[in-house]
Order: structure tokens, then C-alpha cells, then sequence
């Protein structure tokens, strides 16, 4: 049974995400265009995120911040952050190249989100099994709140996807992403350019 959804699990993925990749090209130029016009090169952003069980991959998306430049006070992500990459953002066009790691395989359409590298040994035993599935560019989480929710209601999610996760599961957690995109909801935390970072439970360090 888990195997049959696994595959079918990834044939929707593979089919969603190759669909969606063709269909947005013009989009993705423009974004590239634009990109290159307001920051140079490069136009993608590469980073390294955890993927299933914690391996390594390497997480591409459109570039929406300047380089950090003390001398002109682009230091923290909210003075980096250029106006062309906040609508990127607000917009998730940002995230369109992401769909050729759905491609590769590196991430499911729906699963927890890939977060940094240096999170995993923050996490309590109970919030690493979030890492038990591929991640993905939505998730429960993200359908509940995405980042207008604590950390720790984010990752509860993230379990409880792995925990109760199915095809149909999936299919109704797509169905209700799209009205949030149009909505532009929960894109950053209060007080935020995008999110707090996760200091693990007992907070940050003094």
C-alpha cells in the first residue's frame, strides 16, 4: 500500500510539476529578465536544504535579494529584500524554478517545506520526523497559516502530515493552496521580511 502511494504520489508530481515548468516559461523569462535588469547576475538563488531523511540537495529559486553590502546598510534580509523581489515573493513567481527540483525528485509538490541546513539539530526528536518524507512546495503547514504561524505550530503540522499523509490528502491540500496564492496570505511573519529564524525549543540563545 505505501509503495503504490509513493508512486503515484511521484507520477503526480512528475505530471504537475512538468506541466506547470512548460507553462509558465514566459513567466519565468520575464522574471529572469527582470532580475538581471534591477540585480545582475546571478538571476537564481542556489542553497542547500535538507531533503528526505535529512540528505542534502541543492534548492533553486529566483534571486529577490540584494548581496549583503555593510557600506550601504544591506545587511539584514529586510533592508536586501528589493521591491522587485517583495512582489516575487508575495507572488511565489520566486519559487517557479523550484518545480525542476519536483522534477529531479528532490521535492514533492506537497510535503513539509525545505528549510536550512542549520535547523536540523535544533529540532526535538519529534519535530526531525518531519525529514521521514520528501519535502515540498506546499505543505499543511503552509495551508494553515504558512508563515503567520509560530515555529512550533508550523513543525506540529509537519508531523501531522507525515502521520495521517495520503493521495487524497495531497490533492486537497493543492486544491487549497491555489485561492492563497491569489490572496497573497501569511507570505511573512509580524514584524518580519519573511520569517523569524527557528532557534530551536528553548529559544534563542542568550
Amino acid at each position: 500500500m505505501s509503495r503504490r502511494r509513493d508512486l503515484a504520489k511521484r507520477a503526480l508530481d512528475l505530471t504537475v510539476a512538468l506541466a506547470l515548468a512548460v507553462v509558465t516559461l514566459p513567466v519565468q523569462a520575464a522574471a529572469a529578465a527582470a532580475i538581471r535588469g534591477t540585480l545582475g547576475s546571478p538571476v537564481l538563488f542556489r542553497q542547500r536544504r535538507p531533503g528526505r531523511d535529512g540528505v542534502p540537495f541543492v534548492l533553486v529559486k529566483f534571486r529577490t535579494m540584494a548581496d549583503v553590502d555593510p557600506a550601504r546598510g544591506l545587511v539584514d534580509d529586510a533592508a536586501r529584500l528589493t521591491p522587485l523581489g517583495r512582489w516575487l515573493r508575495s507572488t511565489s513567481i520566486d519559487e517557479l524554478p523550484t518545480l525542476w527540483n519536483v522534477v529531479r525528485g528532490d521535492l514533492s509538490l506537497v510535503g513539509p517545506r525545505p528549510l536550512l541546513m542549520q535547523y536540523l539539530e535544533r529540532y526535538s526528536p519529534e519535530q526531525a520526523r518531519r525529514h521521514e518524507v520528501r519535502p515540498g512546495l506546499t505543505g499543511l503547514a503552509q495551508v494553515a497559516g504558512r508563515n503567520a504561524l509560530s515555529w512550533e505550530d508550523k513543525l506540529r503540522l509537519d508531523v501531522e502530515y507525515v502521520d495521517s499523509r495520503s493521495l487524497r490528502g495531497d490533492l486537497r491540500i493543492l486544491r487549497a493552496t491555489v485561492p492563497l496564492l491569489a490572496r497573497r496570505v501569511g507570505i511573512s511573519a509580524a514584524g518580519e521580511a519573511t520569517a523569524a529564524q527557528f532557534h530551536g525549543a528553548a529559544g534563542p540563545a542568550s
